[in-house]
């Protein structure tokens, strides 16, 4: 069973592949070739109010190619009943995309693209929101930018918004991740608060001389020429007795 928190932003990470992105299309209602149950918010909501309160923004442009900016607007204020056209054109402008806004989208860059799709779902008035590879096609500057925005949605909620978004390079979001899942080959193999992560796992580094030893208890073993490092679950510190190591607190693209 897989639970998003609510009222905070999580991190689905993995490597390509890993079927992040058929989990966000499943959960944005854009795949319905899966088993089990899924269930929005307490489940009391229908299918119009969960669409209208949930934004999606998918790792491929779902912006048909002859669209504009205005378009777009136009379309989204149609689909949904809070949708702010001017908070939209708001966003636009401080993403420095506005001045495009008559080009049509195919002529448009996949980061110009992304920045549409953002303020597209950031100018609806929402309670969740699925980000399938937001930062991917942005640039470090802009990346920054997109992990304000997340803040300001998760703290102008007061609890009741949430963020899930997938990345498979979560250095760039890091600073922005409250809750982790780590996804492998479609499954789930650790999650949690990121705090909570960081306490159960500890950075090791040792010597060289002692890198065959150490490599049966660490998790992700890597040796180098001027020795070896890994995870060492907290619980397991007292293996490492007797060898000369350096501890620290992992980050999350460590973990």
């Amino acid at each position: 069973e897989l639970q998003i928190p609510e009222g905070f932003a999580t991190a689905l990470i993995g490597e390509n592949g890993a079927g992040k992105s058929t989990l966000m299309n499943i959960l944005a209602g854009v795949r319905l070739d899966y088993k089990g149950d899924i269930t929005y918010y307490d489940g009391s909501f229908s299918d119009e109010e969960v669409r209208e309160r949930n934004g999606y923004v998918s790792a491929s442009n779902y912006f048909l190619p002859h669209w504009t900016m205005e378009a777009v607007a136009e379309l989204n204020e149609l689909l949904f009943e809070h949708f702010d056209k001017e908070k939209y054109e708001m966003l636009c402008k401080d993403l420095g995309i506005w001045e495009s806004k008559n080009k049509s989208i195919s002529k448009l860059s996949d980061g110009m693209k992304m920045k549409t799709m953002l303020a597209s779902v950031f100018a609806r008035e929402t309670n969740l929101l699925l980000l399938d590879e937001p930062a991917s096609p942005l640039d470090p500057l802009m990346r920054d930018e997109l992990c304000s925005m997340i803040r300001n949605y998760i703290d102008e909620g007061n609890g009741d918004k949430t963020v899930f978004f997938s990345t498979h390079n979560v250095s760039d979001m890091e600073n922005v991740t409250d809750y982790a899942m780590i996804m492998e080959q479609g499954r789930i193999v650790e999650q949690g608060f990121v705090e909570d992560l960081k306490e159960k796992y500890i950075l090791v580094k040792g010597e060289k001389e002692d890198a065959d030893k150490l490599q049966s208890i660490l998790i992700g073993f890597q040796k180098n020429s001027y020795g070896c490092e890994g995870l060492c679950l907290s619980e397991k510190l007292d293996q490492l007795a007797g060898f000369d190591v350096l501890t620290e607190t992992p980050n999350l693209s460590q973990i």
